[in-house]
Formats: structure tokens, C-alpha cells, sequence
């Protein structure tokens, strides 16, 4: 399993929560269940590549979506409450910004560039055909800052409020709706919202025994109806499981462009 880079949670955290999970899938599934941890995007794409893993956890949709086009996993479930994940494009209140195609000869923050985030606002940008510079100022002429934004990130999404206030970037990119909050509740403006993707996607191994998947599905989608599986749903502060859409999966993979 792996949450997201731009999060901050300790290592022992993430495992310790999503315990009583496994300890109720492995009682639908009819096996023990091993939680590994993988905190790294590559050495989770290394692990996926190779099919180590029978069942993923997998935060970033980048990631998940990239192992189901290539065929190698197919989604059971998606995670109640995180299935239209949006990016907001944070501005200054007094910024003049109108919309996305303003940004030319502006700099733009995001968190992690290997982020879901990062990768939303990339994919923004090139479906509005907007040019992009990762380049330091002084490595470009006048007319090429001004026809392109300059992209820049930071590890985290708290971060990214500072980069505005302090005038290192005129807008920031953020998919937190907590940092949205504490941003417009200071009078700060949302410039736009990206389309939603769904996030934080269980997927199995195609090698799995189909009973075996079937098994997990069933367990994940009715995950409340029993006291062990509330229980492993306070643990991880998730709602519940839903089904996945095959529909919007393929227009989130071409979105993406993966």
C-alpha cells in the first residue's frame, strides 16, 4: 500500500491504521493478509510492475491508473468520499487572475511533481494547451517568460499558501479541501477547480483466483454492515467502499495522459 507524498504521516502511523483492515480482508479472503508498506511512488511501480503484491492500497491515481491500463490490475473498490478528487488553483485576494490561460508569464507552485496533484495540473495545462517552464528565470528571454508559466513545487500541500503570500508564486495548486479552507477563510480566492478523479483505489493482482476477488469485492462493498468491518473503517477515518466505473477510469486515463 501507499498514501500520498504530499501528506505528512509517519510510517508506523499508516500501518498501525490500516491494521484491522487487512485483518477483515484476510477473513473474507480466507488467508493472512500482510501489510507492506511502500512509501516511495517507484518502488511501488517497481513492485506492481512485477506483480508482487496481490492486493494495493494506492492514494495517488496516477499510479493505479497506470497499472490498469497496462493490464497488470483491475480496480475492486474506490474509497467513499475521495472518488471526485478536484484540484484548486489558489490565488492572492487582490489578485488580478481570471482564468487559466492569465497564468502566462506567472509562476505556478504544486505539491510533489510525482503527486496526483501535480499530475492533475499538468494535465490541466496541456488540455488548455498552455505552455510550461520548469526553468529558472534568468535561463530564459523576456518573450519566452511571458508566453509560458513557470511551474515550481514543494514537498507538501501546507506548503503551498507560503509560496503565494510571500510572493514567490502568484497562484498554487492544492487538492487539500482543509488548506482550501483555511485559504478562502482568509479572504483568499480560489481561482478555478480541475475535473475529479478518484483516488485512493484498492486494487487486486489480474493473477488472483477470481473467486478470491470476488470474495474481497463483496467484503470491501459491504464493509459496514458488520462490526469488524466498522471498526477497520473508524481505524482508517475511511467512510466506506464503492463500486469502480470502468467509464470513468478510461477518461481519466486518457486525461492524465498515461
Amino acid at each position: 500500500m501507499t498514501e500520498g507524498v504530499t501528506y505528512q504521516a509517519t510510517p508506523k502511523e499508516i500501518r498501525d491504521k490500516f491494521a484491522p483492515l487487512a485483518d477483515y480482508i484476510a477473513k473474507a479472503a480466507g488467508r493472512r493478509v500482510k501489510v507492506v508498506l511502500v512509501p516511495a511512488y517507484n518502488d511501488v511501480r517497481a513492485g506492481l510492475a512485477k506483480q508482487e503484491y496481490d492486493l494495493v492500497f494506492i492514494h495517488p491515481a496516477h499510479v493505479a491508473m497506470a497499472e490498469i491500463k497496462d493490464g497488470r490490475y483491475k480496480a475492486v473498490a474506490w474509497t467513499s468520499g475521495f472518488t471526485d478528487y478536484t484540484v484548486s488553483l489558489l490565488i492572492n485576494a487582490d489578485g488580478s487572475l481570471k482564468s487559466l490561460d492569465d497564468l502566462k508569464g506567472h509562476t505556478l507552485v504544486t505539491p510533489d511533481p510525482d503527486s496526483i496533484t501535480a499530475m492533475m495540473v499538468r494535465a490541466m495545462l496541456r488540455t488548455g494547451q498552455l505552455p510550461v517552464s520548469t526553468a529558472k528565470p534568468d535561463g530564459q528571454n523576456a518573450k519566452d517568460i511571458s508566453a509560458s508559466i513557470r511551474v515550481i513545487s514543494t514537498r507538501y500541500q501546507d506548503a503551498v499558501p507560503f509560496y503565494i503570500e510571500n510572493g514567490f508564486a502568484q497562484a498554487g495548486a492544492t487538492a487539500a479541501k482543509a488548506v482550501v479552507k483555511s485559504w478562502t477563510d482568509k479572504g483568499g480566492k480560489v481561482l478555478l477547480q480541475s475535473r475529479a478523479v478518484p483516488i485512493k483505489q484498492l486494487l487486486v493482482s489480474k493473477t488472483m483466483p477470481a473467486d478470491e476477488q470476488d470474495r474481497i469485492r463483496s467484503a470491501l462493498l459491504s464493509i459496514g454492515q458488520s462490526k469488524p468491518g466498522r471498526d477497520a473503517l473508524d481505524a482508517i477515518g475511511y467512510k466506506g467502499f464503492v463500486a469502480p466505473n470502468a467509464e470513468v477510469e478510461a477518461s481519466t486515463i486518457a486525461w492524465l495522459g498515461l
